[in-house]
C-alpha cells in the first residue's frame, strides 16, 4: 500500500513539472510573440491556455482521490495540499502569459512604443525563478525556497525602470498614453509572475518543516502536525 502511495505521489509531482514546463514556455513564447508582433504565435498562446486549465484541474482532481482514499497525515496531508496550492499558482501563472498575448492582439499590426529590452529580461529571471523554485519543491529543499525569492528585487527593479521609461513617453507626447498602458501591463503580469513564484517557495517550507511562513515578513505560524 505505501509504495503504490509513493508512486501516485511521483506521478503528481511529475505532473506539476509538466505543467510548470507548459507554463514556462507560455510565458516565454507571449513575450516573444509580442517582441516580433507575431499575431498568429500570440492568438495560440491565447487559445493554449486552455491546456493549461485542464492539466490542474486534473492535478486537482488526482490530488483530492488521493486524499480521500488514502487519508493521508502529518508530511503526507502537506504534501498533497501543497500540490493543489501549486498547480493552482502555476495556472495563474499561464493566465498571466494569457494576458500578455492578449495584449499583443489587442494590438494589431501597431508597432511597439519602444524596442523590448527589459520585458524580455524580466520574462528569462520569472522562468529562471520558477525552474528553481519547482526543483526546490520536489526535493523539499527549504533552505534554497528561502533564498530564491531575495531575487524578486531583481524583477521589481525592471519593472520599476520600465515604468519610468513608459512615463517618459507619455510626457513628451500623451497620444502614446494607450501603447504605453499596453507595455505597462505586459511588466505587471510579469512582476505578478515573480510573486506567485514566492507563494511556491512557501509551500515548500511548509513541507519541509510543518510551519506556515510568509517569507516577505518575519511572522509564522506553526503547524501542529508532524
Amino acid at each position: 500500500m505505501r509504495k503504490a502511495f509513493e508512486q501516485e505521489i511521483q506521478h503528481l509531482k511529475d505532473e506539476i513539472l509538466l505543467l510548470g514546463s507548459m507554463v514556462e514556455e507560455a510565458i516565454l513564447g507571449s513575450v516573444d510573440a509580442l517582441k516580433k508582433r507575431d499575431i498568429e504565435a500570440s492568438q495560440a498562446i491565447f487559445d493554449n491556455d486552455d491546456i493549461i486549465n485542464e492539466k490542474r484541474y486534473a492535478i486537482e482532481e488526482q490530488v483530492m482521490v488521493a486524499i480521500a482514499t488514502q487519508q493521508p497525515m502529518a508530511h503526507d496531508l502537506r504534501l498533497l495540499a501543497s500540490l493543489l496550492e501549486v498547480a493552482g499558482e502555476l495556472e495563474r501563472m499561464g493566465d498571466y502569459a494569457k494576458g500578455i498575448a492578449k495584449i499583443s492582439v489587442l494590438m494589431g499590426d501597431q508597432p511597439l512604443l519602444k524596442p523590448l529590452i527589459d520585458i524580455p529580461r524580466m520574462a528569462q529571471k520569472d522562468v529562471d525563478l520558477l525552474h528553481r523554485a519547482l526543483t526546490a519543491f520536489m526535493e523539499e529543499d527549504a533552505e534554497t525556497a528561502r533564498l530564491i525569492p531575495e531575487e524578486d528585487d531583481e524583477v521589481d527593479g525592471l519593472y520599476d525602470q520600465i515604468y519610468r521609461e513608459l512615463m517618459m513617453f507619455i510626457i513628451q507626447d500623451a497620444r502614446v498614453i494607450e501603447r504605453a498602458n499596453w507595455l505597462l501591463w505586459v511588466a505587471h503580469n510579469l512582476e505578478r509572475v515573480a510573486d506567485r513564484v514566492t507563494n511556491i517557495c512557501e509551500r515548500t517550507i511548509f513541507i519541509a518543516t510543518g510551519r506556515i511562513k510568509d517569507i516577505d515578513s518575519s511572522h509564522d505560524t506553526d503547524n501542529p502536525s508532524g
